[in-house]
């Protein structure tokens, strides 16, 4: 099968870039000079720049669309408003997560989605299968590219450009540059403060050389998705196929905030509300080592008397703290600050159970 590419794939083969197949697509995951480490730090601390174009599009539109998506996906679209976005999630029959994805509400007949990459397909099948009469869902993967800006002076980058930067968390705007229309949105997944710019892929490159002059001037860098992993784990961040998964539920993966309890249906609500009564699951918890190591998704997380009591879902050393963090799926008997063991390949780590995030950041500060 062969690896799609994202319309700045040869300006990451110009920069060095380390590039891997992730979804199918060819996208790169550190550049040289510093690595992952170096990434993840100039995002905390400055800013940084990534290209997640292999993120899906596709739009829903038509009379009644932003309904016929509320009837669809977990979150109640209702409690936003045009020019908002929101989290969401589209699950099976049995509450299991297809995928998570963002939604940005344009107006009534008209909603923008943003699915993962390997995901896409599956989501823009359900909801075109589902469609009533006159709401059609089309995908969009190669119109457009998305270039997140992201840290603490992500503003400062965007304001030398002449974009918008005065909305708030989880909205969007549109502006001009290089000629064309782009939408500004003030989302990200690193938990720090920024903006993912959805760009038509014939004016990506000019747009990514003007961002990347700004990002290099305040000493950031650009940032392959190796920071971006250790940085939305860090923050708690789900991963679906690590934390979310076709058998494992937003209730499983403390996601039940993104799910809109009174709305009178959508796909999964059934099982999800008895799972959500019965408390009989698994849930996520953080994991802090206290010693030397680094623990990895499949792990054993085990007892004080050495019963299983769960597994890590994603693992990595924390830039930012200096030690081992995990997300896992635990029993609900563990409680947050119980000492735990994990398994990694027959040695013993200790390990605090924690509430995510593992670092504290200004993603929502006005």
């Amino acid at each position: 099968m062969t690896q799609r590419t994202s319309p700045l794939h040869q300006a990451h083969v110009d920069l060095g870039a380390k590039m891997a197949d992730f979804g199918g697509w060819d996208m790169p995951i550190e550049y040289p000079g510093g690595g992952v480490v170096a990434e993840h730090t100039a995002v905390r601390e400055a800013v940084g720049i990534f290209d997640v174009s292999h993120l899906g599009k596709a739009t829903v539109s038509g009379a009644g669309a932003a309904d016929f998506v509320n009837r669809c996906l977990t979150n109640d679209i209702t409690r936003i408003e045009p020019g908002k976005a929101q989290y969401t999630l589209c699950c099976n029959e049995s509450g299991g997560v297809v995928d998570d994805l963002i939604l940005y509400l344009r107006a009534d007949d008209d909603v923008f989605l943003m699915p993962n990459a390997a995901n896409t397909a599956e989501v823009v099948g359900m909801l075109s299968d589902a469609a009533p009469e006159g709401v059609t869902v089309t995908e969009q993967h190669d119109d457009f590219a998305v270039i997140a800006v992201q840290g603490p002076l992500s503003d400062e980058v965007l304001t030398a450009l002449d974009l918008p930067v005065d909305h708030d968390y989880m909205s969007y705007d549109e502006a001009e540059i290089e000629g064309t229309t782009i939408s500004v949105c003030r989302t990200g997944y690193t938990g720090e403060r920024g903006y993912e710019l959805i760009v038509p892929a014939d004016s990506a490159k000019g747009v990514w050389d003007r961002l990347l002059a700004e990002v290099t001037e305040r000493g950031g860098l650009p940032c392959g998705l190796g920071a971006r992993d250790t940085l939305r784990t860090e923050m708690g961040y789900p991963l679906h196929g690590n934390e979310l998964s076709p058998d494992i539920t937003p209730v499983m993966a403390a996601s039940a905030w993104a799910v809109g309890w009174d709305k009178p249906e959508f796909w999964g609500k059934e099982a999800l509300v008895a799972q959500r009564v019965a408390k009989s699951s698994r849930v996520m918890k953080g994991l802090l080592v206290t010693g030397r190591g680094i623990p990895r998704k499949g792990c054993q997380v085990k007892d004080g008397e050495g019963q299983v009591v769960g597994v890590v879902t994603s693992g990595t050393f924390s830039p930012t703290r200096k030690e081992g963090i995990a997300l896992a799926l635990v029993e609900r008997s563990v409680k947050v600050d119980d000492e735990v063991v994990i398994d990694v390949r027959g040695r013993e780590l200790t390990a605090t159970v924690t509430k995510p995030p593992f670092v504290k950041t200004q993603v929502r500060q006005a």
